[in-house]
Order: structure tokens, then C-alpha cells, then sequence
């Protein structure tokens, strides 16, 4: 008897905004943090927190889209 094992890619939106001498990367479907001195340290360390938040808590995985959601920005004018 052979076993499958299946491996599913997650997406999740990224916010990553430099603060002092960091970049600091957030998942926003999943909340979860991480930090880099590089910008791509900094998303390496967040797939990386969000695979141990996934491994941690199976359940969760639903909360991940498997596409993109769009993401768009907005002006706002005061006056």
C-alpha cells in the first residue's frame, strides 16, 4: 500500500512597510509578523512563520485563499 501525500499552496496578502532599521512583513488573512533587515528577508521569514502557524494549527489553513484577493489603494482629500 503506497501512501499520497498532497501539497497545496496557500496565498496570503503581504504588507511589508520599513520601520527604523527593519522591514517588517505581515500577513493579513492570518495576522502573523515577521521581520528583516532586506525586504526579501523579511518575506522569507513571514512564509516561514506562516508555514509554522499553519503547522501549528491545521484548521486554520481554510483562512488562506488559494487566489489572490484583489488589492487596490484609494485618495481620500480633506478639506
Amino acid at each position: 500500500m503506497s501512501s499520497i501525500i498532497v501539497f497545496m499552496t496557500y496565498k496570503s496578502t503581504a504588507i511589508i512597510r520599513k520601520e527604523r532599521k527593519w522591514f517588517v512583513a505581515r500577513a493579513l488573512e492570518l495576522g502573523v509578523t515577521s521581520q528583516g533587515r532586506t525586504i526579501e528577508e523579511a518575506k522569507k521569514n513571514l512564509k516561514e512563520a506562516i508555514a509554522l502557524y499553519l503547522e501549528d494549527m491545521p484548521s486554520r489553513k481554510s483562512v488562506l485563499a488559494q487566489e489572490m484577493p484583489l488589492v487596490t489603494s484609494i485618495e481620500v482629500g480633506r478639506g
